[in-house]
């Protein structure tokens, strides 16, 4: 059986990739590998477990909170929120796992499951590794060890989950947002209600458009993959700014006053220079990954700001900020983590932050983003290569090294073996476009006839 957990747990076509059997068993092996490494120990388990309003999310939900009261674990129900808010209440109440049923962006018939440990953070590899074997052994064929009686799991639905979490993030906030109108575009996700009322609570006049989940719409043609409605809404309100977010809200994409969209970069740009001027971007480090635009890097180079690195997905930006103390990282694609307000990205929250630091400078968020230049980006996928021969061809390291030699200081090459698909992407950065397309498309015909 192939690795089920990717970057961001287990995903796939909802009812065939995954079914209601594998949410129901991944639950119980997930109950019995914390149970053994002893979070459980002296209490009886709690677990928070919340969907995104996709239709497959009923019947895995179902399952999901069969399987953990079969094994023993009390369940509170939040029922439809965002991803950070499952985990903000995972850690605010003391459960012991939090269990979040989504997709995140993609469309509509995929699900996903997503486990938090106590405290509201991702499962650590080891964990998820542990459950994936448990999970393995036991659809086979060999037994569970359940309990009876009054051993067995008890459900409740915690309808409160909503304002707790709405209160959390308007206790975080800077500054209010008196006055200043904003179009959110809700994915017709798990932010729908949140987002509208978490803005309207900061004093923002809010003009909303996909916030009407119906369990089929997800996704479709707005939120963070679809900027165009919300770019069309922002200036025909007259608005100061507009946010977008993903089906399960833990991405921000923005867009300013004029239409433009305001890229995670862009973001992360914005918030690092806010929090500096708080005295809250501890060692004056934000993290980022690879992907990350070079016009961030120098951005932040001259604002005195370090750049540390990370491997492209929140959870490696994540690890990183834990180990080090950072206060802020994310990624281009809007994913981005506060972390001494959140255990994820949180959608909700990077916009909340942004609208608040527009409104603390008496700046335009386009003036604000301004600080960092998007260089020309170039990406393209060579596919049908071997893509495990990346790091050992001589011709191809050649090539790499003519190319950084040619871009100087204002360019840049990544070459990216995918994770999933026999192809390399090259990316290249250059302070001109067909510079940066000149380049890749060289380097993309020397890949082909290394690893081809």
């Amino acid at each position: 059986m192939g690795r089920l957990f990717g970057t961001d747990g287990v995903r796939g076509v909802a009812n065939v990739d995954l079914t209601a059997e594998m949410a129901l068993g991944l639950s119980v092996a997930a109950a019995h590998v914390l149970a053994e490494a002893g979070t459980f120990e002296g209490h009886r388990p709690v677990a928070v477990v919340g969907r995104d309003p996709r239709a497959s999310g009923e019947f895995l939900e179902a399952a999901v909170v069969a399987g953990l009261a079969s094994a023993g674990v009390d369940v509170l129900r939040v029922g439809v929120l965002p991803t950070p808010a499952v985990a903000y209440l995972t850690g605010s109440l003391g459960a012991d796992l939090g269990v979040m049923l989504s997709a995140s962006h993609n469309a509509m018939p995929d699900n996903g499951i997503k486990f938090f440990a106590r405290g509201g953070h991702k499962l650590a590899d080891e964990l998820e590794g542990r459950i994936e074997a448990i999970y393995d052994e036991h659809r086979t064929g060999a037994p569970w060890d359940r309990p009876t009686g009054s051993g067995v799991g008890r459900v409740r639905s915690y309808d409160e989950g909503f304002d707790r979490y709405v209160a959390h993030l308007i206790a975080v906030l800077p500054n209010r947002l008196d006055g200043m109108k904003i179009v959110l575009d809700e994915a017709h996700g798990a932010a729908a209600r949140v987002s509208p009322e978490a803005f309207t609570r900061a004093g923002a006049e809010i003009v909303t458009i996909g916030a009407e989940p119906d369990g089929l719409n997800i996704n479709d043609g707005c939120g963070s993959t679809h900027l165009g409605k919300l770019k069309a809404a922002v200036v025909e309100h007259g608005a100061a700014l507009g946010i977008a977010h993903d089906g399960d809200a833990d991405r921000c994409l923005a867009v300013d006053h004029t239409g433009e969209e305001v890229d995670g970069d862009q973001i992360l740009a914005v918030l690092a220079l806010a929090m500096k001027e708080r005295g809250a971007l501890r060692s004056d480090t934000v993290v980022a990954t690879v992907m990350s635009n070079l016009g961030f890097k120098l951005a932040m180079e001259a604002q005195g700001i370090s750049l540390v690195q990370a491997a492209v997905g929140d959870r490696y930006v994540l690890e990183e900020m834990k180990q080090h103390g950072y206060a802020l990282g994310g990624e281009q694609s809007g994913h981005v983590i506060i972390l001494d307000h959140a255990t994820t990205g949180d959608g909700t929250l990077t916009g909340l932050m942004l609208a608040a630091r527009v409104a603390q400078s008496g700046r335009t968020l386009r003036e604000l983003a301004s600080v960092m230049e998007r260089l020309p980006q170039v990406l393209i996928n060579v596919p049908d290569v071997d893509r495990s021969r990346v790091a050992s061809s001589a011709d191809l390291a050649a090539a790499v090294g003519e190319a950084e030699r040619e871009l100087g200081a204002t360019g840049r090459v990544l070459l990216r073996p995918s994770g999933t698909e026999p192809l390399v992407r090259v990316m290249v950065e250059a302070a001109d476009i067909d510079q940066a397309r000149s380049v890749a498309g060289r380097l993309a015909d020397v890949v082909k006839s290394a690893l081809g």
